[in-house]
Protein backbone atom coordinates (compact mmCIF):
# COMPACT_ATOMS: atom_id res chain seq x y z
CA UNK A 1 0.00 0.00 0.00
CA UNK A 2 2.91 2.61 1.14
CA UNK A 3 4.68 1.58 -1.90
CA UNK A 4 1.83 1.99 -4.38
CA UNK A 5 1.39 5.78 -3.05
CA UNK A 6 5.00 6.24 -3.39
CA UNK A 7 4.94 5.38 -7.12
CA UNK A 8 1.36 7.53 -7.44
CA UNK A 9 3.41 10.62 -5.91
CA UNK A 10 5.88 10.08 -8.14
CA UNK A 11 4.15 9.71 -11.13
CA UNK A 12 2.47 12.80 -9.82
CA UNK A 13 5.38 14.95 -9.35
CA UNK A 14 6.58 14.16 -12.68
CA UNK A 15 3.23 15.11 -14.22
CA UNK A 16 3.35 18.60 -12.77
CA UNK A 17 1.39 18.37 -9.40
CA UNK A 18 1.39 21.35 -7.27
CA UNK A 19 4.34 21.19 -4.78
CA UNK A 20 2.04 21.79 -1.47
CA UNK A 21 -0.04 18.73 -2.82
CA UNK A 22 2.48 16.78 -2.99
CA UNK A 23 4.00 17.86 0.50
CA UNK A 24 0.70 17.28 2.29
CA UNK A 25 0.45 14.20 0.43
CA UNK A 26 3.48 12.99 1.74
CA UNK A 27 2.91 14.44 5.33
CA UNK A 28 -0.74 12.75 5.48
CA UNK A 29 0.90 9.82 4.23
CA UNK A 30 3.89 9.67 6.96
CA UNK A 31 1.40 10.66 9.96
CA UNK A 32 -0.96 7.68 8.46
CA UNK A 33 1.78 4.97 8.30
CA UNK A 34 2.68 5.80 12.24
CA UNK A 35 -0.54 5.36 13.38
CA UNK A 36 -1.80 9.09 13.57
CA UNK A 37 -4.62 11.39 12.83
CA UNK A 38 -4.43 13.42 9.99
CA UNK A 39 -5.73 16.35 12.64
CA UNK A 40 -1.62 16.90 12.86
CA UNK A 41 -1.35 18.57 9.99
CA UNK A 42 -4.18 21.06 10.36
CA UNK A 43 -2.37 21.63 14.18
CA UNK A 44 0.83 22.85 11.78
CA UNK A 45 -1.09 24.99 10.22
CA UNK A 46 -2.52 26.56 13.80
CA UNK A 47 1.30 26.38 14.73
CA UNK A 48 2.12 28.52 11.99
CA UNK A 49 -0.71 31.68 12.36
CA UNK A 50 0.82 31.86 16.31
CA UNK A 51 4.67 32.47 14.84
CA UNK A 52 5.48 35.72 15.85
CA UNK A 53 7.96 36.61 12.63
CA UNK A 54 5.40 35.21 10.48
CA UNK A 55 3.82 38.84 9.96
CA UNK A 56 7.21 40.19 8.70
CA UNK A 57 6.49 37.42 5.34
CA UNK A 58 3.59 39.34 3.87
CA UNK A 59 4.69 42.92 5.01
CA UNK A 60 7.60 42.90 3.14
CA UNK A 61 6.60 41.36 0.11
CA UNK A 62 4.44 44.25 -0.20
CA UNK A 63 6.62 46.69 0.07
CA UNK A 64 8.97 45.11 -2.58
CA UNK A 65 5.71 45.03 -4.59
CA UNK A 66 5.51 48.26 -4.27
CA UNK A 67 8.43 49.63 -4.94
CA UNK A 68 8.76 47.46 -8.28
CA UNK A 69 5.84 49.15 -9.05
CA UNK A 70 7.35 52.46 -8.78
CA UNK A 71 10.42 54.31 -10.09
CA UNK A 72 12.34 53.22 -7.32
CA UNK A 73 14.62 51.07 -9.27
CA UNK A 74 15.67 53.76 -11.63
CA UNK A 75 15.81 56.28 -9.19
CA UNK A 76 17.80 53.63 -7.22
CA UNK A 77 20.42 53.44 -10.02
CA UNK A 78 20.85 56.98 -10.81
CA UNK A 79 22.33 57.94 -7.20
CA UNK A 80 24.65 54.81 -7.20
CA UNK A 81 25.93 56.26 -10.83
CA UNK A 82 25.85 59.65 -9.19
CA UNK A 83 27.91 57.90 -6.41
CA UNK A 84 30.49 55.54 -8.31
CA UNK A 85 30.30 56.07 -11.56
CA UNK A 86 33.97 58.27 -11.71
CA UNK A 87 35.38 54.47 -10.44
CA UNK A 88 37.09 52.23 -12.99
CA UNK A 89 34.30 49.87 -13.91
CA UNK A 90 31.78 52.09 -11.89
CA UNK A 91 28.69 51.44 -13.78
CA UNK A 92 29.06 47.73 -13.78
CA UNK A 93 29.82 48.38 -10.14
CA UNK A 94 26.57 50.14 -9.79
CA UNK A 95 25.04 47.52 -11.51
CA UNK A 96 26.20 44.45 -8.63
CA UNK A 97 25.19 47.16 -5.78
CA UNK A 98 21.47 48.13 -7.01
CA UNK A 99 20.57 44.37 -7.86
CA UNK A 100 21.52 43.38 -4.68
CA UNK A 101 19.62 46.06 -2.78
CA UNK A 102 17.22 45.23 -5.17
CA UNK A 103 16.49 41.68 -4.58
CA UNK A 104 16.85 41.91 -0.99
CA UNK A 105 13.59 44.26 -0.75
CA UNK A 106 11.76 42.25 -3.17
CA UNK A 107 13.06 38.82 -2.34
CA UNK A 108 13.04 37.63 -6.20
CA UNK A 109 15.76 37.31 -7.89
CA UNK A 110 13.74 37.61 -11.52
CA UNK A 111 12.00 40.45 -10.28
CA UNK A 112 15.39 42.21 -9.93
CA UNK A 113 16.30 41.24 -13.74
CA UNK A 114 13.21 42.12 -15.37
CA UNK A 115 12.99 45.63 -13.47
CA UNK A 116 16.66 47.07 -13.64
CA UNK A 117 17.95 44.93 -16.88
CA UNK A 118 15.88 47.81 -18.59
CA UNK A 119 17.74 50.34 -17.16
CA UNK A 120 21.44 48.69 -16.72
CA UNK A 121 22.02 46.54 -20.08
CA UNK A 122 21.84 49.26 -22.45
CA UNK A 123 24.08 51.38 -20.16
CA UNK A 124 26.42 48.85 -19.82
CA UNK A 125 26.65 48.62 -23.61
CA UNK A 126 26.84 52.41 -24.38
CA UNK A 127 29.79 52.42 -22.33
CA UNK A 128 31.36 49.34 -24.30
CA UNK A 129 31.58 46.69 -21.61
CA UNK A 130 30.81 44.44 -24.10
CA UNK A 131 27.52 42.32 -24.49
CA UNK A 132 29.30 38.66 -23.11
CA UNK A 133 30.10 40.81 -20.34
CA UNK A 134 27.51 42.68 -19.44
CA UNK A 135 24.67 40.02 -19.55
CA UNK A 136 26.52 37.63 -17.35
CA UNK A 137 26.84 39.93 -14.84
CA UNK A 138 23.36 41.16 -14.97
CA UNK A 139 22.22 37.38 -14.81
CA UNK A 140 24.43 36.85 -11.47
CA UNK A 141 24.20 39.84 -9.89
CA UNK A 142 20.39 39.51 -9.79
CA UNK A 143 20.58 36.69 -7.26
CA UNK A 144 22.83 38.69 -4.69
CA UNK A 145 20.93 39.57 -1.95
CA UNK A 146 19.45 36.83 -0.92
CA UNK A 147 21.25 36.78 2.39
CA UNK A 148 20.66 40.70 2.99
CA UNK A 149 18.38 42.36 5.21
CA UNK A 150 15.21 42.09 4.57
CA UNK A 151 15.01 39.29 2.11
CA UNK A 152 12.47 37.20 2.72
CA UNK A 153 14.20 33.65 2.15
CA UNK A 154 16.32 34.41 5.31
CA UNK A 155 13.00 34.88 7.27
CA UNK A 156 11.79 31.87 5.73
CA UNK A 157 14.85 29.95 6.57
CA UNK A 158 14.55 31.18 10.35
CA UNK A 159 11.14 29.81 10.59
CA UNK A 160 11.76 26.54 9.20
CA UNK A 161 14.81 26.14 11.32
CA UNK A 162 12.64 27.70 14.36
CA UNK A 163 10.97 24.27 14.90
CA UNK A 164 14.36 22.34 15.79
CA UNK A 165 14.87 24.42 18.62
CA UNK A 166 18.18 24.54 17.97
CA UNK A 167 21.09 25.44 20.38
CA UNK A 168 22.02 28.59 19.39
CA UNK A 169 18.11 29.50 18.34
CA UNK A 170 17.85 31.00 15.28
CA UNK A 171 16.53 33.87 15.44
CA UNK A 172 15.46 36.17 12.03
CA UNK A 173 17.36 38.91 13.99
CA UNK A 174 20.56 37.12 13.88
CA UNK A 175 20.24 36.35 10.82
CA UNK A 176 19.37 39.34 9.11
CA UNK A 177 22.77 40.40 10.77
CA UNK A 178 24.61 37.03 9.57
CA UNK A 179 23.97 37.95 5.99
CA UNK A 180 25.81 41.27 6.13
CA UNK A 181 29.50 40.36 5.56
CA UNK A 182 29.18 37.64 3.19
CA UNK A 183 27.52 39.54 0.91
CA UNK A 184 28.99 42.68 1.05
CA UNK A 185 32.17 39.73 0.31
CA UNK A 186 30.39 39.07 -3.10
CA UNK A 187 29.79 42.54 -3.83
CA UNK A 188 32.88 43.22 -3.13
CA UNK A 189 34.50 40.21 -5.21
CA UNK A 190 32.35 41.33 -8.42
CA UNK A 191 33.38 45.01 -8.16
CA UNK A 192 37.18 44.22 -8.22
CA UNK A 193 36.58 42.05 -11.54
CA UNK A 194 33.96 44.52 -12.91
CA UNK A 195 37.25 47.11 -12.66
CA UNK A 196 39.82 44.48 -14.28
CA UNK A 197 37.59 44.14 -16.98
CA UNK A 198 36.61 47.89 -17.44
CA UNK A 199 40.56 48.37 -17.72
CA UNK A 200 41.00 45.43 -19.88
CA UNK A 201 38.17 46.55 -22.65
CA UNK A 202 39.29 50.33 -22.49
CA UNK A 203 36.38 51.93 -20.98
CA UNK A 204 36.37 55.48 -20.33
CA UNK A 205 35.44 57.18 -16.81
CA UNK A 206 32.26 58.73 -16.65
CA UNK A 207 32.61 62.11 -15.00
CA UNK A 208 29.64 63.00 -12.76
CA UNK A 209 28.88 66.33 -12.27
CA UNK A 210 27.91 67.66 -8.51
CA UNK A 211 24.97 69.11 -9.97
CA UNK A 212 23.77 65.93 -11.11
CA UNK A 213 24.95 63.93 -7.89
CA UNK A 214 22.73 66.80 -6.03
CA UNK A 215 19.64 65.76 -8.12
CA UNK A 216 20.15 62.50 -7.93
CA UNK A 217 20.37 62.57 -3.98
CA UNK A 218 17.09 64.22 -4.24
CA UNK A 219 15.31 62.50 -6.55
CA UNK A 220 16.04 59.27 -4.06
CA UNK A 221 15.91 61.21 -1.20
CA UNK A 222 12.68 59.62 0.06
CA UNK A 223 14.03 55.86 -0.64
CA UNK A 224 17.55 56.31 0.61
CA UNK A 225 16.85 56.18 4.12
CA UNK A 226 15.09 53.38 4.10
CA UNK A 227 17.85 50.63 3.92
CA UNK A 228 19.84 52.29 6.95
CA UNK A 229 16.80 53.04 9.17
CA UNK A 230 15.96 49.23 8.75
CA UNK A 231 19.78 48.03 9.48
CA UNK A 232 19.93 50.83 12.22
CA UNK A 233 16.39 49.39 14.14
CA UNK A 234 17.28 45.74 13.98
CA UNK A 235 20.78 46.30 14.72
CA UNK A 236 20.35 48.12 17.87
CA UNK A 237 17.66 45.69 19.04
CA UNK A 238 15.24 48.82 18.72
CA UNK A 239 13.08 47.06 16.37
CA UNK A 240 12.49 43.22 16.19
CA UNK A 241 12.09 41.43 12.03
CA UNK A 242 7.99 41.81 12.37
CA UNK A 243 8.43 45.74 13.81
CA UNK A 244 11.04 46.59 10.92
CA UNK A 245 8.99 45.13 8.34
CA UNK A 246 5.21 46.99 9.36
CA UNK A 247 7.62 49.98 9.42
CA UNK A 248 9.30 49.11 5.99
CA UNK A 249 5.55 48.44 4.69
CA UNK A 250 4.11 51.27 6.10
CA UNK A 251 6.57 53.76 4.67
CA UNK A 252 6.88 52.15 1.24
CA UNK A 253 2.85 52.55 0.91
CA UNK A 254 3.00 56.45 1.82
CA UNK A 255 5.93 57.16 -0.21
CA UNK A 256 4.72 55.10 -3.27
CA UNK A 257 0.98 56.36 -2.97
CA UNK A 258 0.63 59.33 -1.32
CA UNK A 259 3.84 61.37 -1.55
CA UNK A 260 4.95 60.52 -5.17
CA UNK A 261 2.21 58.95 -6.60
CA UNK A 262 3.45 56.45 -8.57
CA UNK A 263 0.92 53.94 -7.55
CA UNK A 264 -2.58 55.31 -8.31
CA UNK A 265 -4.79 54.70 -5.26
CA UNK A 266 -6.80 52.53 -7.73
CA UNK A 267 -4.46 50.29 -8.20
CA UNK A 268 -2.96 50.11 -4.99
CA UNK A 269 -5.51 46.86 -4.29
CA UNK A 270 -4.12 45.12 -7.39
CA UNK A 271 -0.66 45.20 -6.41
CA UNK A 272 -1.08 43.82 -2.95
CA UNK A 273 -3.86 41.56 -4.58
CA UNK A 274 -0.74 40.11 -6.18
CA UNK A 275 1.85 40.53 -3.92
CA UNK A 276 -0.56 38.44 -1.02
CA UNK A 277 -1.48 35.84 -3.99
CA UNK A 278 2.39 34.71 -3.57
CA UNK A 279 2.24 34.98 0.59
CA UNK A 280 -0.71 33.02 0.06
CA UNK A 281 0.83 30.02 -1.87
CA UNK A 282 4.25 30.28 0.15
CA UNK A 283 2.27 29.95 3.75
CA UNK A 284 0.49 27.23 2.46
CA UNK A 285 3.71 24.98 1.48
CA UNK A 286 5.12 26.12 4.50
CA UNK A 287 1.84 24.71 6.47
CA UNK A 288 2.15 21.72 5.15
CA UNK A 289 5.84 21.63 5.07
CA UNK A 290 5.92 22.14 8.80
CA UNK A 291 3.62 19.31 9.00
CA UNK A 292 6.13 17.05 7.03
CA UNK A 293 9.11 18.20 9.11
CA UNK A 294 7.20 16.96 12.32
CA UNK A 295 6.36 13.43 10.96
CA UNK A 296 10.46 13.93 10.04
CA UNK A 297 11.64 14.55 13.38
CA UNK A 298 8.78 11.69 14.96
CA UNK A 299 9.88 8.99 12.52
CA UNK A 300 13.55 9.73 13.13
CA UNK A 301 14.55 10.48 9.42
CA UNK A 302 17.34 12.93 9.96
CA UNK A 303 19.14 10.69 12.82
CA UNK A 304 18.88 7.71 10.04
CA UNK A 305 20.33 9.76 7.33
CA UNK A 306 23.12 11.00 9.48
CA UNK A 307 23.80 7.15 10.69
CA UNK A 308 23.65 6.21 7.18
CA UNK A 309 26.54 9.02 6.21
CA UNK A 310 28.70 9.04 8.98
CA UNK A 311 30.98 6.32 8.06
CA UNK A 312 32.05 8.02 4.80
CA UNK A 313 31.31 11.23 5.89
CA UNK A 314 33.23 11.79 8.79
CA UNK A 315 34.95 15.44 9.24
CA UNK A 316 33.01 18.52 9.50
CA UNK A 317 35.05 20.20 6.51
CA UNK A 318 33.99 17.07 4.60
CA UNK A 319 30.69 17.93 5.28
CA UNK A 320 30.74 21.07 4.42
CA UNK A 321 32.12 20.22 0.84
CA UNK A 322 29.49 17.45 0.20
CA UNK A 323 26.77 19.61 1.35
CA UNK A 324 28.13 22.46 -0.95
CA UNK A 325 27.41 20.35 -3.53
CA UNK A 326 24.10 18.88 -3.08
CA UNK A 327 23.00 22.46 -2.62
CA UNK A 328 24.36 23.62 -6.08
CA UNK A 329 22.68 20.68 -7.23
CA UNK A 330 19.19 21.10 -5.74
CA UNK A 331 19.55 24.96 -6.35
CA UNK A 332 19.38 24.30 -10.18
CA UNK A 333 15.78 21.73 -9.82
CA UNK A 334 14.19 24.07 -7.48
CA UNK A 335 13.66 27.78 -6.96
CA UNK A 336 14.81 29.43 -3.95
CA UNK A 337 11.12 29.11 -1.36
CA UNK A 338 10.62 25.53 -1.66
CA UNK A 339 14.20 24.53 -2.21
CA UNK A 340 14.47 26.03 1.99
CA UNK A 341 10.80 23.91 2.72
CA UNK A 342 11.93 20.61 1.69
CA UNK A 343 16.00 20.67 2.08
CA UNK A 344 15.86 22.11 5.35
CA UNK A 345 14.41 19.81 7.76
CA UNK A 346 16.70 17.18 6.03
CA UNK A 347 19.68 19.31 6.12
CA UNK A 348 19.82 20.99 9.78
CA UNK A 349 19.58 18.24 11.78
CA UNK A 350 22.92 16.43 10.09
CA UNK A 351 24.23 19.56 9.90
CA UNK A 352 24.25 19.94 13.79
CA UNK A 353 25.80 16.59 14.73
CA UNK A 354 29.16 17.53 12.47
CA UNK A 355 28.85 21.00 14.47
CA UNK A 356 27.90 23.29 11.90
CA UNK A 357 26.43 26.43 13.68
CA UNK A 358 22.53 26.70 12.56
CA UNK A 359 22.92 30.55 11.37
CA UNK A 360 26.47 29.47 9.90
CA UNK A 361 24.33 27.03 7.70
CA UNK A 362 21.27 29.34 6.72
CA UNK A 363 23.73 32.00 5.05
CA UNK A 364 25.68 29.22 3.82
CA UNK A 365 22.44 27.08 2.30
CA UNK A 366 21.29 30.36 0.95
CA UNK A 367 24.65 31.20 -0.86
CA UNK A 368 24.66 28.05 -2.44
CA UNK A 369 21.25 28.63 -3.80
CA UNK A 370 22.41 32.08 -5.07
CA UNK A 371 24.72 30.20 -7.56
CA UNK A 372 22.44 27.33 -8.31
CA UNK A 373 19.68 29.37 -9.76
CA UNK A 374 21.63 31.02 -12.10
CA UNK A 375 23.20 27.29 -13.13
CA UNK A 376 22.29 24.88 -16.35
CA UNK A 377 20.53 22.96 -16.91
CA UNK A 378 17.10 24.96 -15.06
CA UNK A 379 18.73 27.33 -13.27
CA UNK A 380 15.65 29.98 -13.24
CA UNK A 381 17.55 32.85 -13.35
CA UNK A 382 19.25 31.57 -16.83
CA UNK A 383 15.61 31.63 -18.47
CA UNK A 384 14.16 34.92 -17.08
CA UNK A 385 17.39 36.59 -18.53
CA UNK A 386 16.56 34.84 -21.58
CA UNK A 387 13.13 36.48 -22.06
CA UNK A 388 14.59 39.19 -20.76
CA UNK A 389 17.46 40.07 -23.50
CA UNK A 390 16.16 37.93 -25.96
CA UNK A 391 19.57 35.51 -25.74
CA UNK A 392 19.88 31.64 -26.07
CA UNK A 393 20.25 30.25 -22.58
CA UNK A 394 24.01 29.06 -23.81
CA UNK A 395 24.83 32.23 -24.53
CA UNK A 396 24.15 33.77 -21.25
CA UNK A 397 25.50 30.05 -19.76
CA UNK A 398 28.65 31.01 -21.41
CA UNK A 399 28.28 34.95 -19.99
CA UNK A 400 27.58 33.73 -16.48
CA UNK A 401 30.88 31.41 -16.38
CA UNK A 402 33.15 33.47 -14.63
CA UNK A 403 30.73 35.51 -12.20
CA UNK A 404 29.96 32.27 -10.84
CA UNK A 405 33.99 30.92 -10.23
CA UNK A 406 33.88 34.24 -8.84
CA UNK A 407 30.65 34.00 -6.37
CA UNK A 408 31.83 30.19 -5.72
CA UNK A 409 34.92 31.03 -4.12
CA UNK A 410 33.11 33.60 -1.86
CA UNK A 411 31.02 30.90 -0.74
CA UNK A 412 33.70 28.28 0.03
CA UNK A 413 35.30 31.52 1.75
CA UNK A 414 31.59 31.67 3.59
CA UNK A 415 32.01 27.62 4.03
CA UNK A 416 34.68 27.20 5.89
CA UNK A 417 35.04 30.89 7.30
CA UNK A 418 32.16 30.86 9.79
CA UNK A 419 33.17 33.86 11.69
CA UNK A 420 32.67 35.99 8.39
CA UNK A 421 28.94 35.10 9.05
CA UNK A 422 28.90 35.12 13.23
CA UNK A 423 30.77 37.80 13.64
CA UNK A 424 27.93 40.67 14.02
CA UNK A 425 25.82 38.04 15.05
CA UNK A 426 28.01 37.72 18.45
Amino acid sequence: MILLAVVALLILAALGAPLFALIAAVALLGFHAAGQEGIAVAVEFYRLADMPALIAIPLFTLAGYLMAESQAPQRLVRVTNALLGWLPGGLAIVAVLACAMFTAFTGATGVTIVALGAVLYPALLQQKYGERFSLGLLTASGSLGLILVPSMPLILYGVVAQQFHTTPPVTIDALFKAGVLPCALMVVLLSIYSIWHARRVGVTRETVSGRELIEALKGAAWELPLPFVILAGIYSGKLAASEAAAATALYVAVVTVLIRREIPLRKLPKVAREAMLLVGALLIILGFSLALTNWLIDAEVPEKLFTAIQDSITSKGMFLLVLNAFLLVFGMLLEGFPAIIILVPLVLPVALKYGVDPIHLGILFLANLQLGIFLPPVGMNLFIASMRFNKPVLTLVRASAPFFLILLAAVLVITYWPELSLALVR
